[in-house]
C-alpha cells in the first residue's frame, strides 16, 4: 500500500520486456512506474523490487534517486493510517494474514513462500521494527567536516594506530546531515517552539522563545501558552561532542582560567567503534566554538569480544563480571592481563587465562620483594665479583628497557612497553640478577648489593606503576621508610641514563653459554651439585665474566683449550666452541643415540637452505638482507654439525 514503483537490474535479461512499463498495485490499484538499478539482486525472487521509500531504509535511498514520493502507511501506535487507503485501523500483523486472504480471492496470487529476511527486532520489546519515515531534527554537516578533516589527515591532530585515519577520512568525505533529535523521555529537550499559526522559533528558555514569538508573528497578544515546545530529546552526542569544552565550563563561561590553561588537552583514549559518534564531533566542535582541536592526540583501544569474537554487551550476557574477576585475579591480574594481550585497535578475545597470567606475575613481583628483603644483611661483607658483574649488567639493562619503554610511550604502543617492563623483571631481574647476587645459604648480602638491590627494585616498581598500580604502590611503600602522604602515584620517575651497549652485548653471550651449560646437565641428568668443567677452544671471549659463570654453573674452572677432550659435550655461542668434559658422568650409548639424532635433524635442515640458495630465482630476487640471513644460517649449520660429528667419534673412541 505504500509502494510507488517497481524496480528492475537494468542486467537482468529476463526482465527487459518490463523497461518503460508501468504496473497497478494489486487491491490498491495504484499505477506506479517501472525503474531500474543495478541495486536489485538478479538472482533473488523474481529480479522485481517493490520500492516502499516511507518503510525501508534502501527504498527510500532508491526514492531519493529517482524522485519517488513516499506515502506512510503506519499510525505511531502500528495501525494502518487513512493514507493506506485499505485496512485503515487494522494492526499490521493483522492486516499481513488478510492481505493475503484477499490477494487470493482476487485470483493475484501465484503462490505462497517461506524464505528467511533480515528483520531488526527490538531489544526491549522483542517485536519486529517497522521502518517508518517521521518529522526529526537536523544538522548540517559539510561545514564541519571541512573544519575536522584537514587536522587529522596532516597529522596536527594524531591518530594512534594511525590506521583509524582512513576510517575517518572516508566518513567524513561522505558526511551525511546530523539527525539531533531522538523521541525518549530524558534528556536536553529540543529548544524549539511551534507557533499557533505555523512556524517555530528557537530559544534558551521558554520567555525568549516568546519574546521571539511575538516579533515573528506581530502578535503582541501571545502567550506562552500560545506556544508548545518539542517533545524530542538532543541526541546524546549532541551534548557529548562539547565534553572537552563543557568540562572546563568554556560553554557558559567562556575564555575562564581553567579553559584557557587545560584546552587543547592532550590526550584522548576511546574505542573505534564510537570515532564517528564522538571523536569526530569533539574535533568539530572544537574548531567550531574554540577555534582550535579538543586534543592532540587520540588512542584507540581493542574492544573486548568474547571467545566466539561477539562484542561485550548486557543484551548477550556474555560480559564476565569485572568484580568477579578481580576477587579471583586481584585488580592489578585483570588490568595486567588485559593489557599484556591488547595492542592497539586491535581487539581482545577475552580469556580468564589472561588473568591469570596477570596473577602470576603479581605473585611473581611479590615473592621477589620477600626474598630480597628475607636477606640478612652484613655491612663487612665483601662484594663477590660475580655480584659486582652482575649490578654493572642490570644497570646498563635497566636503563636500556627504560630507554624502550619511553619511545614505546611516546609511540602510544603501550602492550609492548608493558611486555618491555615484565621482562624485565620477570626474565632479568627474577631469573638472572637475583640468581647472581643471591648470597650462599645461611650467609648474610652485602649492604652495598642489598642498596642496590633495593634501588633497582624501587626503579622496576616505578615502570610498573602505570600498567599494576596496587601491588607496586604496596610495595613501594614497604620498601623504605615513607613520610606520610608520599606515593609512588606522584613520585617522579628516573629518566633513562646513558648504558654501556659493548657490556650488554657480551652479557647476552655470557647468558648463552651458562644456558647450554645449564641445558647439558639437564639432558644429561647431571645433579646441580656436581661440580663441572668449562673448556674454551681457542681464546675465550667472555673471560671477563668468569666469577658469574662459575656460581651460576658451579663449575670448579674455566680452561681455554686448544682442542676439547675425547667424549665432551659441546656447543657453539657465535663462533666460539665451549665443551664440558663428562667423565664417568653420562651413559655413553644413550648420548651417542641423542646426538645422531640430532646430526639428522641438522643434516635435514643444512639440506632445505642449501636448495634455497642454489636456487637461482630466488637469490636473483630476495633482500639481500633475507640472502645472507640463509647464508648465515648454512654456516652455523656446517658448523653445528662438524661438532656433532666430531664428539660422536670421540665417544664412540672413548
Amino acid at each position: 500500500m505504500g509502494d510507488t514503483a517497481m524496480c528492475i537490474n537494468p542486467a537482468d535479461p529476463k526482465n527487459q520486456w518490463l523497461k518503460g512499463k508501468k504496473v497497478i498495485v494489486p487491491l490498491v490499484g495504484r499505477v506506479i512506474p517501472v525503474i531500474q538499478d543495478s541495486y536489485v539482486d538478479i538472482e533473488f525472487g523474481t529480479g522485481c523490487l517493490k520500492v516502499t521509500p516511507a518503510h525501508d531504509v534502501n527504498d527510500y535511498m532508491l526514492g531519493e534517486k529517482y524522485n519517488l514520493p513516499s506515502i506512510d502507511i503506519f499510525n505511531d501506535n502500528g495501525t494502518l493510517s487513512e493514507a493506506a487507503g485499505l485496512y485503515v485501523g487494522m494492526d499490521r500483523f493483522d492486516v499481513r494474514e488478510q492481505i493475503e486472504k484477499d490477494l487470493a480471492a482476487a485470483g493475484l496470487l501465484e503462490k505462497v513462500e517461506a524464505y528467511t529476511n533480515k528483520v531488526g527486532f527490538s531489544e526491549r520489546t522483542n517485536v519486529p521494527i517497522e521502518p517508518k519515515l517521521s518529522m526529526q531534527w537536523f544538522l548540517k554537516m559539510q561545514h564541519f567536516a571541512d573544519m575536522a578533516l584537514p587536522p587529522v589527515m596532516n597529522d596536527e591532530l594524531k591518530f594512534y594506530p594511525a590506521k583509524y585515519k582512513n576510517t575517518y577520512k572516508n566518513w567524513l568525505e561522505n558526511i551525511k546531515d546530523w539527525c539531533i533529535s531522538r523521541q525518549l523521555w530524558w534528556g536536553h529537550r529540543i529548544p524549539a517552539y511551534y507557533l499557533p499559526e505555523g512556524g517555530y522559533v528557537v530559544a534558551e528558555t521558554a520567555e525568549q522563545a516568546l519574546e521571539l514569538a511575538k516579533a515573528k508573528t506581530g502578535n503582541a497578544e501571545l502567550t506562552l501558552a500560545d506556544l508548545r515546545q518539542d517533545e524530542d530529546c538532543l541526541d546524546t552526542w549532541f551534548s557529548s561532542w562539547l565534553w572537552p569544552i563543557s568540562l572546563f565550563d568554556g560553554i557558559n563561561n567562556p575564555g575562564n582560567e581553567e579553559i584557557k590553561y587545560y584546552y587543547p588537552t592532550s590526550d584522548l583514549v576511546t574505542g573505534p567503534d564510537i570515532i564517528f559518534f564522538w571523536v569526530a564531533r569533539m574535533i568539530m566542535a572544537g574548531y567550531e566554538y574554540m577555534g582550535d582541536m579538543p586534543f592532540r592526540n587520540v588512542y584507540f583501544t581493542g574492544i573486548v569480544r568474547d571467545k566466539l569474537g561477539r562484542k561485550m554487551s548486557k543484551s548477550l550476557g556474555n560480559s564476565p563480571d569485572p568484580l568477579d574477576l578481580i576477587e579471583k585475579y586481584g585488580a592489578d591480574g585483570v588490568r595486567m592481563g588485559m593489557m599484556l594481550s591488547a595492542p592497539a585497535g586491535n581487539d581482545i578475545l577475552f580469556d580468564d587465562a589472561l588473568c591469570e597470567q596477570g596473577r602470576n606475575f603479581n605473585n611473581k613481583i611479590w615473592n621477589a620483594f620477600r626474598l630480597v628483603k628475607g636477606w640478612e644483611v652484613s655491612d663487612d661483607a665483601a662484594v663477590p665479583e660475580a655480584a659486582e658483574l652482575a649490578m654493572r649488567w642490570f644497570d646498563a639493562k635497566q636503563n636500556a628497557v627504560a630507554a624502550e619503554v619511553a619511545d614505546l610511550f611516546g609511540k602510544y604502543r603501550l602492550s609492548e612497553a608493558l611486555m618491555a617492563v615484565y621482562k624485565l623483571f620477570w626474565d632479568e631481574f627474577s631469573a638472572w640478577y637475583l640468581e647472581m647476587i643471591k648470597p650462599a645459604y645461611g650467609q648474610p648480602v652485602s649492604r652495598k648489593v642489598y642498596d642496590t638491590t633495593i634501588a633497582f627494585f624501587d626503579n622496576l616498581l616505578h615502570l610498573l606503576h602505570p600498567f599494576m598500580p596496587f601491588i607496586t604502590e604496596e610495595l613501594w611503600q614497604h620498601i623504605a621508610d615513607r613520610k606520610d602522604g608520599e606515593s609512588l602515584m606522584v613520585s617522579p620517575m628516573a629518566a633513562p641514563a646513558a648504558y654501556d651497549e659493548e657490556l650488554l652485548k657480551q652479557f647476552e653471550a655470557v647468558k648463552e653459554v651458562i644456558s647450554n651449560i645449564r641445558a647439558i646437565r639437564l639432558q644429561k641428568n647431571i645433579a646441580q651439585k656436581e661440580e663441572l668443567e668449562l673448556q674454551v677452544v681457542g681464546e675465550n671471549p667472555v673471560a671477563a665474566y668468569t666469577a658469574v659463570i662459575t656460581k651460576m654453573c658451579n663449575l670448579s674452572a674455566i680452561q681455554s683449550v686448544a682442542s676439547k677432550t675425547e667424549g665432551a659435550a659441546s656447543f657453539m655461542v657465535g663462533t666460539t666452541e665451549y665443551a664440558v668434559p663428562l667423565g664417568n658422568l653420562i651413559d655413553v650409548e644413550a648420548e651417542i643415540a641423542r646426538m645422531e639424532a640430532e646430526l639428522k635433524h641438522k643434516e635435514g635442515f643444512l639440506q632445505g637452505v642449501m636448495k634455497k640458495l642454489s636456487n637461482e630465482k630466488f637469490v636473483n630476487n630476495a633482500p639481500a638482507a633475507v640472502i645472507e640471513l640463509e647464508r648465515k644460517k648454512q654456516a652455523d649449520a656446517e658448523s653445528i654439525i662438524k661438532s656433532l660429528k666430531e664428539s660422536i667419534a670421540a665417544l664412540k673412541k672413548a
